[in-house]
């Protein structure tokens, strides 16, 4: 198991962006904060007006993944939907990503990583699944086409 963060009150949030549909016009709101319990926090108001619908927060990172299989991520959603992304090189405009669900309770998520498929806009891009030995980006993203608050509790992501 190799960690690749284990989310702790001297974590920088300012190391993670959230972006919206904002970008496109849409008004969803979110947040990222680190809270001093050693979670972070991913929170906000997915909204569907002005075609809107999306929140995400990114981290840039450089990890090589080339002796692991399987991302681990142990966190607390709300009942939701989410999308796990990562991208190999932050210059592609595609991510390759895997949804998940949450619970409501504290769980641990197993991805394996050549499950996770390219996609750009909410469309799937016709190339390989994620087979690269590096990732550069790590991201969460709810859009569920659903006008929705949500709150989702990371306490860390893994490579095993």
């Amino acid at each position: 198991m190799k960690t690749i963060i284990n989310f702790t009150p001297t974590t920088d949030s300012k190391e993670w962006h959230t972006i919206t549909d904002a970008v496109m016009g849409g008004v969803s709101k979110s947040n990222f904060e680190v809270s001093t319990n050693n979670l972070a926090i991913f929170s906000g108001h997915v909204s569907l007006d002005n075609n809107g619908g999306f929140a995400m927060v990114k981290h840039s990172t450089s990890l090589h993944c080339k002796n692991y299989t399987t991302i681990c991520i142990t966190l607390k959603g709300d009942g939701k939907a989410y999308q796990f992304r990562i991208k190999e090189n932050s210059e592609t405009k595609h991510w390759f990503i895997a949804p998940f669900s949450t619970n409501g309770e504290w769980q641990t998520i197993e991805i394996k990583l050549s499950n996770m498929y390219a996609m750009f806009r909410g469309n799937k891009v016709d190339i390989p699944n994620f087979s690269a030995e590096n990732i550069n980006e790590i991201a969460f993203l709810i859009g569920n086409k659903t006008a929705e608050d949500f709150k989702l509790e990371l306490k860390s992501i893994a490579l095993k």
